[in-house]
């Protein structure tokens, strides 16, 4: 899942594209999702495995879609798995 949503945020520029992917996956991953890849990036595109690692080390890329900032304005849900 991380590979397409790279793919689908891949027309931005490399290093927005890298943020946008971690802040998807910050804001709307199941915790269990995000431990799962965490522990194995093993086939991940270029794009996926370095916002994966940005979110490993801790960094907070801040919104950068306006899905993720309606997002975090309480609404009820706010992960793929549902």
């Amino acid at each position: 899942m991380a590979n397409q949503i790279a793919r689908n945020l891949g027309a931005m520029q490399h290093d927005h594209a890298v943020a946008a992917v971690a802040d998807h996956i910050r804001m709307f991953w199941d915790p269990r999702m995000k431990a799962k890849v965490f522990a194995d990036g093993a086939g991940l595109s270029p794009i996926a495995a370095a916002a994966i690692e940005m979110l490993k080390q801790g960094v907070d890329p801040g919104h950068q879609t306006r899905a993720t900032e309606f997002n975090a304005v309480d609404e009820t849900g706010g992960s793929d798995a549902g």
